[in-house]
This record gives C-alpha cells, structure tokens and sequence, in this order.
C-alpha cells in the first residue's frame, strides 16, 4: 500500500523529475524541480489553488520520482517524459504539425534536393521549416529548372557510369551517373543550391539576366524567353520573403496570448533577415499558467526534436528556468542558442507583433467556437424534442465493416456537445464471429465497450464515461441488438438507429419500435449526416486498411527467400505494395535483415515480365 505522507518524508533535497499517477497507474502529471523534497511537497500541503490543481490533486493516488545531477537534465527528463506519455494535466502544445524541410543530401556523392518531414542527424543540410507547402515545392520546381540536380535515389558511386534515365531526356537532370556531367561542375551545382535555399537569389539572378542577354544577342529568342520566365520565378520566391529585420541574423520571434483556458503561441520565422513562414499553436490546459510557465512549456516542445534552432529567440518576456533553457537547447544545437527580450527597436516591434497576431488567433478562434457551439446546441436542442429526452451530451455511434464477413470490424464514433471527440473513437477487430452476421458483430462490440474491456487493454479511462445516446447504424434489427445488450448487462441507455434513403435523399431515426422522421433543413439533420458519414468512413476505412495488409502478406508469402520478419520489414519500409513494385533492386536490398539474394528474389517477383 502506497503511504503519501510517509513517502513524502524520504524525497531527497536534489533536482529531479516526479511523476503523478492515479489510481488506476495512468501518469495524469509530470514535472520538474530544482528541489524534489520542496517542491513535490506544495501540492499536498493546505493552500489556495486553481481548480484544475485541486482536480489533479483529487485525482493522485501515488507519485514516484527519478533524481539527476542537474537542473538542465531535469528540464531534458521532464520534457520527454510528457511527449512520450502526454499526461492529462500538463499544458500541451496541441499542433502537433510536422512542416517540411528541403534535404540537401551533401554526405552522398552526387547529392539531391527534395522535401522531407523526417530530419536526422545524417550531415544532410536541411532548409526550413517551410509552413507554405506550396512554395516549398514551387522552390524546389525552380532549382531543378536551374540547376537539375538528380531527382532519382539511385545509389550511385563516383567512377561507376550507368545508362541515364527519362529525367536526363526531359532535361531535369544532369545525369551524373552517365559521367555527363564532370564531379566538379555537379559539385558547383549543389553549391548554388545551398546558396539559394539560405536566402542569397542575386548571384542568381545576375546569371540569368547575363544568359537571357547573350541568347537575345544571338537571335536565339525561345531560349531567352525561357530564361525570362525563369528570372521572374527566382524575383517571386524572393518576394515571398518579406524582409522584417536590418541585420541578417536568424531568429525566431515567440508572441505568446492567453484567455481563460486557451492559449495561443504565435511563432516568425526568420532566416538571413528574411521572414520565411509564421505559424501559430495551441496550448491545452492553459488557464492556471502565466505567459513566463507558458512560454517555458512551449519552447521545450516546439524545439526538442526540431534540427533548425537558430541562434537568438526573441520573446515578450523572461521565461522560467531562462538559464536552463538556453543551456537545454544548447545541448540540442552543439551551438549557443540566447534567449533574449527586446526593450526597444526593430526587434521589439517584431515581438510586439507576434504577440498582436496570437491575440488576433484567440479572438478569431473565440468567435468561431461560440459560433459552432450554438449551432451543436441548437441540433442537440432540436434532437431531444424528437426523441422527448434532455439534449445528450454524448454519444456514441456504431457501424460493422466487411467483405463477406472476411476481416469484419466494427468502428464507434463518439460525439461530445455536438463535436467530434477523436480522442475516444475506438476500432474494433472482430473476434467471435464467423462469416457476415452484422448483428452478432454488433452484439460484440456492444458487449466489449460497455464492460469496460477495452479501457483495460489500452490503459486509459474513457470507457469510464458512457453515452447518453447510443446510435446504431441502421434500423430494427439493429437497435433490438443494442436493447438486447442493455439488457443483459443492466443498462439503460438510450438506442436508436439511423435510418436512409438514399432515393429520397431523407434520414430518420428508429427509437421505441416508430421512425421519426427529420426534416432535411434542420439542425438536427445536418448532426445525423455527419455522425452517419462520419461512423461510416471510420469503419471502412480500418477495413480497408486491414484486408490491404492481408492481401500484401498473401502476396509476399509467395516470394522464396521471404520469410515472417523479412516480410514485416519490407511492409515498414515501403507501407504498400505499389512502393515495393517501384523500388529499384538496390533499395530493396537496403532494407534491415536483406540479403542480396532475398533482394533478387523480390525484385524478379514484381519484374518477372521484365
């Protein structure tokens, strides 16, 4: 039995991590401290706190702890442990966007350009991160019109000369694996490229406007007009970058803004005194904290993980553990990283800005979610009246997937207040029925999910909220399964089916043995389309996905030299089995656990015609 009080007697006076559980051993909070004793034990004492201290607290059942030899580690320690487990009551950062970069991969003999979400620490150069997609790629259109690095992942080696492929014939490719291009003019192509991605398009342009020159002055008119097109591309991508700064420094400038619960961090990015991109992020759980813990929690987030940490963060104020911090993100860069606050100037106008626009996000935001609130409230309002009950806060909505009962599945779709809670969507594998029976699927879905077996499995407590309404995919049938379930296990919840005709474009719903028709204009109709569409999509989309992963493994069983682990490699490597058809043979052989053999075997399967 765990003893609090006693515990708390033996927490050392060191810097450390501590870890909250509840009762059911979920983490529900993670934090640091300079001080474990002093600080693990405010939270047990008597003492004023906002109430979603006091609900954690409630909550605790046992805590442990892990000692470090620094405050910086802590700050490390802490900070993976809450993106590996994302605790309930710490403030996350809820954009969990993954932008793209440009890789430049100059570790390879003859390097590449393209757009990659994964960064490494391979030696590649990357540029980023671009939050306009589009002109990222408008970007990399334009190097290879200049510059036609090879777009190809061939595997290639100085010396060793191959056939050159389509990319050469249409000109977007210099064929360095054809020996057409010697190793020092490609080595002067990759050059240029990295000058242009890191903000320096002059010599560029004066090159072009020199080229466009010379091919008017020798009458060769198309091929000016080409580079004429080319320069007003190059002035474009310049363009896209506002200058924002007098020096050229790189920086990122953090506004942070917060109302009630809900916080908003807005984030410039700027690089060779160009601002390449801007991106706003929320923050959950945000209500109890002050801009400094905000912007403390934030800038561990954003930036651990993320290889394009510049050398000054600008900020509106001093955030906690300031020290810490900027010795933690050295750590990440191997370079010192300042966190600064401007008084005055260029800069401080910048961070002014930046704050400005996370206010204007907020408000924005405010207002859409008010709106889209009222409008649930009005479909809920409307919905009771139909069904004569309080207008439900959840529900829950169930379909059954299959193919001739081949791989049959069951999907429950959860709606809270009139919005979607992807949170507490769960898939479900059937496991006791044979053959296409809808029902009996149903039945055991139903049966699952009320008794709780899934909460354990996963190890979480959203099971432990149950519906207010049950909706069920389809109609008599379907809602007596339901009642039957109910019955069984002594429930009393609410079921009807959603039922509709396609023919006369209307839907209804089945409760108490009557169907209630809706009117097509209604609130409440537009709610029960998008909860039926929404069930269904959920459900064929994991059958899709499991009966693909059949066929792949039938398909793969038949290639000799391919066994179980191989297999499993290869579905990770290339995810679909279109990928492995159009992967060359020194790929596949790339990949973990293939020997050249296996490899061979793989590549005759798919190009036996060949």
């Amino acid at each position: 039995m765990f003893d609090i009080n006693e515990e708390l007697k033996k927490l050392p006076d060191k810097p450390g991590v501590y870890i909250m559980h509840d009762a059911p051993g979920n983490i529900i909070y993670v934090g640091k401290a300079i001080s474990l004793k002093n600080r693990v034990r405010q939270y047990f004492q008597k003492r004023v706190r906002s109430p979603k201290i006091e609900r954690m607290i409630s909550l605790i059942d046992h805590f442990e702890y892990i000692v470090v030899d620094s405050e910086v580690e802590a700050l490390v320690l802490e900070c993976n442990l809450i993106k590996e487990n994302r605790p309930k009551y710490n403030t996350m950062l809820m954009d969990d966007k993954s932008y793209p970069f440009i890789k430049v991969t100059i570790g390879e003999d003859y390097p590449r350009a393209f757009l990659t979400h994964n960064v490494k620490k391979d030696g590649s150069r990357y540029f980023g991160p671009y939050t306009d997609v589009g002109a990222a790629k408008n970007a990399l259109t334009l190097l290879d019109n200049l510059y036609g690095l090879r777009p190809c992942r061939q595997t290639l080696e100085k010396g060793v000369h191959i056939k050159p492929c389509l990319y050469w014939d249409v000109h977007k490719c210099k064929a360095p694996c054809a020996g057409l291009v010697s190793d020092e003019e490609y080595a002067g192509l990759v050059k240029n490229v990295i000058e242009f991605l890191s903000g320096n398009i002059a010599p560029v342009k004066r090159k072009l406007k020199e080229e466009m020159k010379e091919a008017s002055d020798n009458l060769e008119f198309e091929k000016a007009a080409k580079l004429r097109d080319l320069i007003a591309d190059v002035e474009r991508v310049g363009k896209s970058q506002k200058i924002t700064a007098s020096d050229e420094g790189d920086r990122d400038v953090i506004g942070i803004a917060v109302k009630d619960d809900r916080a908003v961090a807005q984030v410039f990015f700027i690089r060779k005194g160009k601002m390449t991109g801007r991106e706003h992020f929320y923050l959950t759980e945000a209500g109890d904290e002050t801009p400094e813990s905000l912007l403390s929690t934030f800038i561990k987030q954003f930036y651990t993980g993320n290889p394009n940490i510049p050398g000054v963060i600008l900020l509106q104020s001093e955030p906690e553990d300031k020290s810490a911090l900027e010795e933690f993100l050295c750590s990440l860069t191997g370079y010192k990283v300042t966190l600064k606050v401007p008084a005055r100037g260029d800069k401080e106008g910048l961070v002014r800005l930046a704050s400005d626009n996370a206010k204007m996000v907020l408000e924005k935001d405010r207002e859409r979610l008010e709106s889209e609130h009222e409008g649930a409230m009005d479909a809920l309002r409307e919905l009771a009246t139909l069904l004569d009950i309080e207008p439900p806060r959840r529900i829950e909505s169930y379909d059954i997937s299959n193919t001739s009962g081949f791989e049959s599945v069951g999907s429950m779709v959860v709606h809270e207040n009139g919005k979607p809670k992807k949170s507490d969507y769960r898939k479900f594998r059937i496991r006791t029925v044979k053959g296409p029976d809808d029902y009996a699927s149903l039945a055991e879905v139903l049966r699952r999910r009320l008794t709780h077996r899934e909460r354990i499995a996963d190890g979480d407590d959203s099971f432990n909220d149950f519906p207010d309404l049950i909706l069920m995919d389809g109609g008599r049938g379907q809602v007596n399964v339901a009642l039957e379930v109910m019955e069984e296990l002594g429930l009393d919840i609410r079921v009807c089916g959603l039922v509709k005709d396609d023919h006369h474009r209307t839907r209804g719903l089945y409760c108490d043995g009557v169907e209630v028709p809706i009117g097509l204009r209604s609130a409440a109709f537009m709610l029960i389309t998008r909860i039926q569409d929404e069930t269904h999509r959920f459900a064929i989309e994991y059958h899709r996905e499991l009966r693909s992963r059949a066929q792949t493994r039938s398909i793969l069983d038949d290639i000799p030299n391919i066994g179980p682990k191989r297999r499993r490699a290869l579905l990770k490597a290339f995810g679909s089995l279109e990928a492995l058809r159009d992967a060359d043979l020194q790929t596949i052989a790339n990949v973990e656990g293939m020997t050249e053999a296996a490899a061979q075997s793989v590549y005759a399967f798919f190009h036996a015609e060949d």
